[in-house]
């Protein structure tokens, strides 16, 4: 679940938030299900509340959003993919150690 400095996107506001928030945006596609996701939980709360001012931290819930699952082609959950100005800069797939998370997100800022 998500903590509260995390945004949850979905298939009906993912393009205007991507569009309208300036800072980069991580977002993780996971499911409730989903144990690997819930492992990485903790630290993607922790880095939502670290790094707030660099960056936005999201979910998206591949079973309720299915057409963005598909647009970003998620075959494997958690997958976590780095947006800046709009574009795709990055992508983890798999429960990822915070500070291999933290590396790939100040790779871009």
């Amino acid at each position: 679940m998500a903590g509260d400095s995390i945004l949850i996107l979905n298939d009906d506001n993912f393009d205007d938030r991507l569009a309208t928030l300036r800072k980069p945006i991580l977002v993780d596609f996971w499911a409730g299900w989903c144990a690997p996701c819930k492992k990485i939980d903790p630290s993607l709360d922790e880095i939502a509340a670290e790094m707030g001012g660099e960056i936005h931290v999201a979910k998206i819930d591949v079973d309720e959003n299915g057409s963005l699952a598909n647009r970003f082609n998620i075959r494997s959950i958690p997958t976590l993919i780095l947006f800046k100005d709009g574009k795709m800069m990055d992508q983890l797939v798999g429960a990822a150690p915070k500070r291999q998370i933290v590396r790939m997100l100040e790779k871009h800022l």
